[in-house]
């Protein structure tokens, strides 16, 4: 049954710009690279004797933010869809579980925001190669940089699935997404305990993995606080 509402809501989202936005998020972060190498590579090369980790640092800078952006725009475009052809009332009449529904339109957010954070491994390998950084390419470091930021902004997916699908107004998800990206911007400044700081990697510790760990088991919080909510509310 998930397996079918989950093809269901990829045909929801066809022709819709969602797959468009799901490569524009990696391509943008690696395209910043392009413009930052393009105007002063020397300079940046000069800057440090590991040309694959100063690169590394220069990507993950723009990771957390793209990746809390897309999250915002990606949970609105989906609640959009349901809210503009008045199908909430539709689905849930269907003879399927509302825990289902829920499951299955996080299950498609969270599968393009993986193919996202693929994208920009790949990205990554294929720009720094081209700007010849060295043959000892650090694949270890890339993946953990592309895919802990992922798994630690799972927190912030949960929280404004929730908040989209549950409000009648979708102006408040909006308005929480604005405030969650100018929190992911600001993260040197965020206490550890905010969710917004953690696809950053930041802490006290100085351990990224502390952050992947919180946002596993803070995301999965945070989305059965939700699907039970969603659950026992009126469908708008």
């Amino acid at each position: 049954m998930i397996g079918k509402l989950v093809e269901a809501e990829f045909l929801k989202i066809k022709r819709k710009g969602f797959w468009f936005l799901t490569f524009l998020g990696p391509f943008g972060v690696i395209a910043l690279q392009m413009v930052n190498y393009g105007v002063r590579k020397e300079y940046l090369l000069r800057q440090s004797d590991d040309d694959w980790g100063y690169f590394l640092l220069n990507v993950s800078s723009f990771t957390p933010l793209a990746l809390v952006l897309g999250i915002v725009i990606l949970t609105s475009f989906m609640t959009s869809i349901e809210n503009e052809t008045n199908a909430w009332k539709q689905l849930v009449a269907l003879p399927v579980s509302k825990w289902s529904v829920y499951l299955s339109k996080f299950t498609v957010l969270a599968g393009l925001l993986l193919l996202s954070t693929v994208l920009l491994t790949i990205f990554t390998i294929l720009y720094g190669t081209v700007l010849n950084l060295g043959h000892d390419i650090p694949y270890l470091e890339i993946i953990k940089y592309s895919f802990y930021p992922y798994l630690a902004a799972l927190p912030v997916l949960a929280l404004q699935l929730w908040i989209a699908t549950v409000s009648h107004n979708q102006s408040i998800p909006i308005t929480a997404g604005v405030l969650g990206v100018i929190f992911t911007y600001s993260a040197h400044i965020l206490p550890d305990w905010m969710i917004w700081k953690w696809p950053s990697l930041m802490n006290d510790w100085n351990e990224p993995v502390i952050n992947v760990f919180l946002g596993i088991g803070v995301g999965c919080l945070l989305y059965i606080i939700g699907m039970f909510d969603f659950i026992r509310r009126d469908v708008k």
